[in-house]
C-alpha cells in the first residue's frame, strides 16, 4: 500500500478505470454472443438489431483502447458476414 498521498489517489483511480474497462469489455462480449445466437436461430430481424448493438459496443471498446484496431475490424467483419448470410 502506498504511503504518498498522490499514489493513494492513483490506486483509487486505477481501480475505477479497471472496473469501467471490465464493464465495457463484458458488454461487448455479451453483445457479440447475442448477435451470434440470433444468427444461429435464423432470426434475421433480431440478428440485424443485435448486430447494430454489437458494432457500437466494439467501436466503444476500440475507442477506449480495450481492443486493437485490427481485432475490432476482424470481429465486425465476421459478425456482419454471418448476419448477411441469414435467410
Amino acid at each position: 500500500m502506498p504511503n504518498i498521498k498522490s499514489a493513494k489517489k492513483r490506486v483509487i483511480t486505477n481501480a475505477k478505470k479497471r472496473d469501467n474497462n471490465i464493464l465495457t469489455r463484458s458488454s461487448m462480449k455479451t453483445a457479440i454472443k447475442n448477435s451470434e445466437k440470433a444468427v444461429k436461430a435464423n432470426n434475421k430481424d433480431l440478428a440485424e438489431s443485435n448486430l447494430k448493438v454489437a458494432l457500437k459496443r466494439i467501436d466503444k471498446a476500440l475507442s477506449k483502447g480495450l481492443i486493437k484496431k485490427n481485432a475490432a475490424a476482424r470481429q465486425k467483419s465476421r459478425l456482419t458476414k454471418k448476419t448477411n448470410n441469414v435467410k
